[in-house]
């Protein structure tokens, strides 16, 4: 009995032992199992149980290259740039009509720009985020159209993409809804002009008063299915109501367009109050004010004052070769393909040398200092009001130096100019109205410095004097500047932005040619019928 008790002891004691000498020998990356309790010692010899090994986890695939605030990010940036194919590479499986979607969507409801404003992301899994946002749209003939979707996202093969639906679009193509622009002709009410006349026969300003044809067209953006409204032409005026038109002004400015083949239009603003004093319109879905157009050389206004704020001066030389080339980046070239040396920045600005305003805006405004003058002095942003205009921030320097000579995203309506000689001549940038007072909600008058109104002046009066627009028959005391904008694959945007005594106008011909030959004659018609 002694015997047997003491075979056991050993056995179990060499089992306890064996797997103590397995712990240690285990690779140090194993997981190993906590050890059992000592068995209870037995009466008889047991053999001692097979250890098995604990398997070492594989290690899970590593994470997503991108977040899902970067894809958005990237959606929303192409989404308002209209670059659809990249929107198409970051949606998971996008549907065969993806583009033509989004094409009909903004041709059909007659939408002009988007604005994105994303939310914050929310995360629903490991695999799943939804980000909402806030849209507004222009609308030709109505306005602003804000509206609030949400952008979903999903992980898919290790990139998340956007899980891509209509309601992306807008949320009321949810469920196979549609939406429609719904015109409607109506009796409108006549409107008078501010010295209580009849407007002038033929004053080409149908779009923008009523009473002129007997008849209205009233526009509506709408559910189909449903009928729900989503944006409306403003309630028409009463009868006899009086505008802020002066029947001379108008009827000048009618006449100086006939026998103009091209779409075109003449705004012109009181230059102490902002109120529109005339507008004939040939372009259609009051284009005039809501266009958005490529305003060429007359941006350099723009670009003139942010280069005086700069240091410069009127005076101050400044090359102008017939050719310059951003270093490691794009060549632009000047119109006339003349070096014309060293001059001082008025005749540069005078002779429209494109070669200067890109060079000097290379070298001295690439902290933003150009859109920050057009968006805070000069009414290029999103606002409220009659005028459209903006400008993008630049993502390489080829795209500054188109900006400051009033190409790439710098875009804006023949209205939106007008402003900018207006504030040229008043050294305050105000937005126009059509009113006595403006509007609650609009924007407040920016003043100028005035070194910098005063300096534009110079400039300006060079243009007309020994300039451009030196050969357009212009009255005297006229301060102007002329643009020429190129469209691709179209004849050139022909431009006349300028100001004389109380009145700023802009002169606009869609597809004219060059603005010192085309707009700046109409230009001088409409003077010197006044």
């Amino acid at each position: 009995m002694r015997r047997r008790w003491l075979i056991a002891l050993i056995a179990s004691t060499v089992a306890i032992i064996a797997f103590g000498v397995y712990g240690v020998t285990t690779s140090p990356g194993a997981v190993v199992a906590a050890p059992s309790p000592s068995p209870t010692i037995s009466a008889e010899v047991a053999e001692a149980p097979a250890s098995t090994p604990v398997p070492v986890p594989t290690p899970t695939s590593s994470p997503p290259q991108e977040s899902p605030e970067l894809t958005a990010t990237r959606y929303f940036a192409a989404w308002q740039a209209h670059d659809i194919s990249s929107m198409t590479a970051l949606v998971a499986d996008p549907p065969a009509d993806f583009a033509e979607r989004h094409r009909s969507f903004d041709a059909d409801l007659r939408v002009s720009s988007l604005s994105l404003t994303p939310g914050r992301l929310r995360r629903q899994s490991e695999e799943a985020a939804e980000m909402s946002f806030q849209g507004v749209r222009e609308v030709a003939g109505l306005g602003r159209w804000t509206f609030s979707s949400a952008l979903r996202l999903g992980l898919r093969a290790g990139a998340w993409k956007v899980l891509w639906s209509p309601e992306t679009l807008h949320p009321s193509l949810k469920d196979g809804e549609s939406l429609r622009l719904k015109e409607a002709q109506v009796r409108r009410p006549a409107t008078l002009t501010r010295e209580g006349l009849l407007f002038p026969r033929d004053s080409r300003a149908g779009d923008y008063v009523t009473g002129l044809g007997g008849t209205a067209v009233v526009l509506s953006l709408e559910e189909t299915n449903s009928g729900r409204v989503m944006l409306a032409s403003p309630p028409l005026p009463p009868i006899k109501t009086r505008s802020t038109i002066s029947r001379s002004v108008q009827a000048a400015a009618a006449r100086a367009l006939d026998g103009t083949e091209r779409p075109a239009a003449i705004v012109a603003v009181d230059v102490q109050t902002g109120q529109v004093r005339a507008v004939a319109d040939t372009l259609g879905g009051r284009g005039a004010f809501n266009g958005l157009y490529p305003p060429g050389s007359g941006f350099k206004v723009v670009t003139a004052a942010a280069l005086l704020r700069s240091g410069l001066s009127p005076e101050s030389p400044v090359a102008c070769p017939a050719t310059y080339t951003i270093p490691n980046a794009r060549t632009f070239t000047d119109s006339d393909g003349t070096d014309h040396g060293t001059v001082t920045l008025t005749t540069a600005f005078a002779l429209s040398c494109n070669t200067t305003f890109v060079q000097q805006t290379y070298e001295r405004l690439r902290d933003d200092r150009l859109r920050a003058e057009a968006a805070d002095r000069f009414g290029f942003r999103e606002k409220p009001g009659l005028s459209s205009c903006r400008i993008q921030p630049y993502g390489s320097p080829d795209e500054l130096g188109s900006d400051s000579i009033g190409q790439n995203s710098a875009q804006a309506s023949p209205l939106c100019m007008a402003e900018v000689a207006a504030a040229v001549a008043s050294g305050v940038w105000r937005p126009a109205i059509m009113t006595a007072e403006p509007p609650a909600g609009s924007p407040p008058p920016v003043p100028l410095d005035e070194g910098v109104a005063v300096g534009l002046r110079t400039m300006m009066s060079a243009v007309v004097t020994q300039g451009t627009a030196a050969q357009a028959g212009l009255p005297p005391e006229t301060f102007g500047k002329t643009g020429t904008a190129e469209v691709a694959g179209a004849e050139d945007h022909a431009w006349f932005i300028g100001y004389r005594g109380s009145l700023a106008f802009a002169v606009f011909v869609q597809n004219g040619g060059a603005g010192g030959k085309v707009a700046a004659p109409i230009a001088a018609r409409f003077l010197n019928a006044l």
